[in-house]
């Protein structure tokens, strides 16, 4: 895929996981980029140095995401260094797992600062810089969770469906401008998921799995206003679909007659769904495992 060599591009929690591994893939297409991640120079500059080590070019950076003000300073900075930014991947993020009854509101509110309000932070202040170039392409990181729901994941759960509402408004209003925003939804085995994910599914959904997807919607090619599922080499478009619309006439438009066309109105044919984010990993791993060469 042609169209990245001298792009630039911020990777947000880039020291490791997924941000390391959508950094790497990117770098080794000559996209120059900005490692940041906010758990400490280390892990940043470990990312830098495998990169530079390969050919590539990076630089590492330590800001909080959910500084507004710091986040403007390091955009300002990426733009003093190379002159523009094409690509912005928002993958930094957390999680304070706990069942909604048993969740402190403080938790809440840092899970939605960090995904929801640092890929705002980061997306306002590399709009206007994409806006006058006429170009710009950007990721946001939603989850199965905020699709489907997950137990325990109340706080990240609502982040993530933000995060598509976000994307499917900025696609929009980026169009004139040739801004592309897309949504990622990985499904992969990261410090995230520690101990959530047995060890034989773990495996096969390593986060280099994922970042073919990254790269794709963020190339000169991408679609806009998609969410692309991804995880153990399985890639799906999810949507949010309308069912069948059935009128009500005046005289029988009650709830009764709502419940008593249910089956018309959650008719969707052969389409799928899952009943929780971890449903459909199963599903990505099953479906793996299936494409797999027969072992001798």
């Amino acid at each position: 895929m042609s169209g990245f060599q001298d792009r630039v591009a911020i990777v947000t929690g880039a020291g490791g996981g997924l941000g390391r591994a959508h950094a790497i893939a990117l770098a080794d297409r000559g996209v120059k980029v900005v490692i940041n991640d906010v758990g400490g120079v280390s892990g940043a500059r470990a990312v830098v140095d495998e990169i530079v080590a390969a050919g590539g070019t990076a630089v590492a950076d330590t800001t909080d995401i959910t500084d507004a003000a710091a986040v403007e300073a390091m955009v300002a900075a990426t733009l003093d260094r190379w002159g523009r930014i094409d690509i912005l991947i928002n993958n930094a993020g957390i999680l304070r797992d706990k069942s909604f009854a048993k969740m402190d509101l403080a938790d809440f509110r840092t899970v939605i600062d960090v995904h929801l309000m640092g890929s705002v932070h980061c997306t306002k202040a590399v709009w206007p810089h994409m806006a006058e170039q006429g170009y710009g392409r950007i990721l946001m990181t939603t989850s199965a969770s905020g699709i489907y729901g997950n137990f325990g994941q109340a706080n990240y759960g609502a982040a993530k469906s933000a995060l598509v509402g976000l994307t499917n408004v900025l696609a929009i209003e980026g169009a004139r401008k040739d801004i592309r925003v897309n949504a990622l939804a990985p499904t992969a085995a990261t410090q995230m998921t520690d101990g959530l994910i047995d060890a034989e599914a773990a495996a096969k959904l390593g986060p280099e799995t994922i970042a073919p997807g990254a790269v794709f919607l963020v190339s000169e090619d991408a679609p806009t206003g998609v969410v692309l599922g991804a995880g153990a080499g399985v890639f799906a478009v999810s949507k949010m679909l309308e069912g069948p619309a059935v009128h009500l006439p005046d005289e029988a438009r009650t709830a009764e007659d709502i419940a008593a066309r249910w089956a018309d109105l959650t008719d969707f044919g052969d389409l799928r769904s899952h009943a929780s984010a971890f449903e459909q990993t199963s599903h990505y791993v099953r479906i793996a495992d299936a494409a797999a060469p027969a072992r001798a």
